[in-house]
């Protein structure tokens, strides 16, 4: 599967923007078929950066990701790459 078919878009609330301050995640919409080795494989190719672990969950028809990165690739730096801040 294409990795933006995978990928949809990060998702821009309170608690995610908290969770990429404190806990060095982000937080994606991601496709519903998708499972976690794909997002991690899709987001290492597109980001080019080590994803740690990935949380799912689907919430309102719409399925997240909670994805951590390494410590080497802030996910303040990846934020900004997207011109997410």
């Amino acid at each position: 599967m294409d990795p933006y078919k995978i990928i949809k878009h990060p998702l821009s609330t309170e608690k995610s923007i908290r969770l990429m301050n404190d806990s060095n995640k982000l937080v994606f919409a991601v496709n519903q078929k998708a499972n976690k080795s794909d997002i991690k494989q899709a987001l290492e190719h597109i980001f080019k950066a080590k994803v740690i672990s990935i949380n799912t969950h689907i919430s309102g028809g719409e399925k997240r990701a909670y994805v951590k990165f390494s410590a080497e690739t802030p996910a303040i730096d990846i934020a900004t790459k997207m011109g997410f801040m």
